[in-house]
C-alpha cells in the first residue's frame, strides 16, 4: 500500500506496486536498491554524452534529478525522490519523458527518416 510522506512528493509506492507500473509503464526500466533505473546502450562516447545532456535538459526542467552513470558507451540513470525516500509519481513521470525522447523515432508515416541503418551513423541501441 502507498504510503504518504512529506507534503508536495506524493506517494511513495511499494515494491509491488513499483514493479508493477514498470512492467506496465516503463518496460525497459528496472527496480534495484530503491531506485528505478534504466541502462541506454550507446555507440560511443558522443552518443553517450548526447544521452547525457538530454538527460541533463529534462531533469533540470522538470527539477527532479536523478543519478547517472556515465561510460563509453552507456548511461545508467537513477530516480528516487530523495526527500520522500522513496519511489513517487515524479520518478515515474520524469522516467517516462526520458524515455519519450531519448528511444524516440520518427514513425512509417513520417516527413523524418530517421538515421540511416548504418553502423557509422547509428548512435542508440534501441531495444526495438
Amino acid at each position: 500500500m502507498t504510503q504518504w510522506r512529506k507534503p508536495g512528493s506524493g506517494p511513495v509506492y511499494e515494491t509491488a506496486e513499483v514493479e508493477l507500473r514498470l512492467a506496465a509503464e516503463l518496460p525497459g526500466w528496472y527496480l534495484e536498491d530503491g531506485w528505478i533505473r534504466r541502462k541506454y546502450k550507446t555507440s560511443g562516447w558522443k552518443a553517450t554524452l548526447m544521452v547525457v545532456n538530454t538527460v541533463g535538459h529534462l531533469a533540470e526542467a522538470a527539477w527532479h534529478h536523478p543519478d547517472l552513470t556515465v561510460s563509453y558507451a552507456f548511461v545508467i540513470v537513477k530516480l528516487m525522490t530523495h526527500d520522500a525516500k522513496g519511489i513517487t509519481d515524479k520518478d515515474f513521470e520524469l522516467a517516462r519523458r526520458i524515455e519519450d525522447v531519448v528511444a524516440w523515432r520518427p514513425g512509417p508515416d513520417s516527413a523524418l527518416t530517421g538515421t540511416p541503418d548504418d553502423a557509422r551513423f547509428k548512435y542508440i541501441k534501441y531495444d526495438t
